[in-house]
């Protein structure tokens, strides 16, 4: 008999760490049902919302452009270079 593989156990601990979640998220939703938020509410979540989204594509179109011209490749440097420094 074979010892169990890590990715099942930490399957299942990632599934139950989503129900769990899930669980408290559905219990501060339904605790909060009477609570009403202004219009103000409703625009700073959505300014916070909008804004994040933007900042977070151009940090990935930051990083894809980055990744296509070369930048983040090191300079001169080759494999040959490497074992040479050792030597």
């Amino acid at each position: 008999m074979g010892t169990p593989t890590l990715k099942p156990i930490l399957i299942a601990a990632l599934m139950m760490l989503l129900l769990l979640s899930i669980g408290v998220a559905w219990h501060v939703w339904s605790a909060l049902d009477d609570i009403s938020m202004p219009i103000h509410g409703y625009l700073a979540l959505t300014a916070g919302v909008v804004f994040s989204l933007i900042v977070g594509g151009g940090l990935m179109a930051l990083v894809f452009y980055s990744a296509r011209r070369g930048y983040d490749d090191l300079e001169d440097r080759t494999p040959r270079d490497c074992t040479r420094a050792r030597e």
